[in-house]
């Protein structure tokens, strides 16, 4: 790196040689700590930075101004978006599938009986919904949705009274980020403090949320929009989290939401071009311009081509074709910007589109493992410890006062995930609890079922197969795996 002199060194360099050196070598060294040549290149300054705005401003300080419109516009895309309508319903369906389900871990007996059939009678049906649409499960899906779409999503408790007769007296209702009051923000009373229409005490805990009674943006309505506050131990707040100290939730497509854009654009102006390049123009030349328009009933001139057509032109005229535009490149252009769309949801490419043209056994498993993964992270990660396990806190808070005794704990049973290769998949499954690598239970629990249920209903079928004296080849108790044809057990 040289260093550059500018008229006052040349002027010392030139008065005391010994005193310019010095300053050029205090320039060079300069140079090399904060110039194009240090230690992290990525925190340059020159003509390859120029321009590159990177404020250093916190999670909430980002979202302040702008998280409204990056949720209207993200909303925008899933209605009118194909690929970012899909985006949503492969994550909601690869997150929630038929539902996320809870596992009662209390000994066998009548209070787990009990616990059992209160929570299968609020759960499997639309008992739960304060809306009455949904079971839990189909609300896990909508709140899901809401996270993907909107960034987050709010989970109210509303209590409720016996005379209501629900099975539980209490219903959840799933509603839009938008009901929070973003308004609300700054500093409190007693030093507290209001981000976004979240409240936090001095210790930095929430304590309560300031929610719209209405939708701000239902126009049927004429209310005043005023929010109340509503605590915390009401509310559940679920979204991504992916700063320290995040307060509200982000919409996931905010990192491609310009190149949803730019591709839909794109993909209207390919489709102006296909038009454009469908079309077959002739155009008529004549020496006299009169004869352009002069009628000739003995030889009209066809304004249409039609296939097989012969033309006889008088004699001065020739007829000359346009040529079209050509549309070349647009696969290699629009696999590469869908490939970083699903990237940025943290999807598959073929998951987003649905082209599985390119894919292999190996590439697709490859896929599938890794997508698995961010599955696994947002089931575990957000929706279980956020949802899930507040929404059982609650409930269990009224098993407790309805037949008594502790809080029962709970195991979460996600749905299994499709096999790309049952065969394979099943035999390294049964190798693995074999060798004690794993255990049955937790492979049941894995492929989506509850290990107590599963193994009871087994049972009972081997019961009944002993009763009738018939040996299946499907238990595994008196078969060894290979085809074997039904047989009376005294034979």
């Amino acid at each position: 790196m040289t260093a550059r002199l500018n008229w006052l060194d040349r002027v010392v360099s030139a008065i005391s040689p010994t005193a310019g050196f010095k300053r050029a070598r205090a320039r060079y060294l300069e140079g090399l700590l904060t110039g194009a040549r240090g230690q992290y290149e990525g925190a340059s300054r020159g003509r390859r930075t120029e321009g590159w705005r990177a404020p250093g401003t916190s999670a909430n300080a980002e979202t302040r101004n702008q998280l409204a419109l990056l949720r209207n516009r993200s909303r925008d895309l899933v209605r009118n978006n194909a690929y970012a309508a899909r985006a949503v319903s492969v994550i909601v369906n690869n997150v929630v599938g038929t539902g996320i389900i809870p596992q009662v871990r209390l000994p066998a007996g009548r209070r787990r009986n009990q616990v059992e059939r209160l929570v299968r009678a609020w759960m499997d049906t639309s008992a739960c919904d304060a809306d009455g649409r949904h079971s839990f499960y189909g609300l896990q899906a909508r709140a899901m949705r809401s996270v993907v779409e909107s960034g987050e999503v709010l989970i109210r408790r509303r209590r409720r009274r016996a005379s209501d007769g629900l099975a539980v007296p209490m219903q959840i209702q799933v509603i839009e980020p938008d009901f929070l009051d973003s308004g609300r923000d700054g500093p409190q009373p007693g030093g507290g403090v209001v981000h976004q229409g979240v409240e936090f005490d001095q210790l930095g805990r929430r304590v309560a949320y300031w929610l719209f009674d209405e939708h701000p943006g239902d126009l049927t309505r004429m209310r005043s929009l005023s929010s109340r506050r509503v605590p915390a131990d009401q509310v559940i707040h679920m979204f991504r989290d992916d700063r320290r100290g995040q307060v509200r939730g982000v919409p996931w497509a905010a990192p491609v939401l310009i190149r949803h854009r730019d591709v839909a654009d794109y993909e209207d102006a390919q489709g102006l071009r296909q038009k454009i390049a469908a079309c077959f123009a002739a155009f008529v030349e004549g020496e006299d311009p009169a004869d352009l328009n002069a009628a000739d009933p003995a030889a009209p001139l066809s304004e249409t081509l039609e296939p097989g057509v012969i033309e006889h032109l008088a004699p001065g005229k020739r007829v000359t074709f346009a040529t079209p535009p050509g549309v070349e490149g647009y696969a290699e252009y629009m696999r590469q910007q869908l490939t970083a769309m699903a990237a940025g949801y943290g999807v598959t490419y073929e998951a987003l589109t649905g082209d599985l043209s390119n894919v292999n056994f190996s590439s697709g498993r490859m896929g599938w493992i890794e997508f698995g993964r961010n599955v696994d992270d947002w089931r575990w990660h957000m929706l279980i410890p956020q949802m899930c396990d507040g929404v059982w806190a609650w409930l269990s808070e009224v098993l407790v006062v309805m037949i008594g005794g502790e809080p029962p704990p709970v195991a979460w049973t996600p749905p299994r995930r499709t096999m790309i290769d049952p065969a394979k998949e099943i035999a390294s499954t049964k190798e693995a609890i074999r060798s004690g690598l794993t255990s049955l239970s937790e492979e049941i629990r894995q492929n989506g079922h509850d290990p107590d249920v599963l193994l009871a209903e087994i049972a009972a079928d081997s019961r009944r197969l002993d009763e009738l004296g018939l040996v299946l080849d499907s238990d595994p108790r008196k078969s060894s795996g290979a085809a074997t044809p039904a047989r009376p057990q005294s034979e």
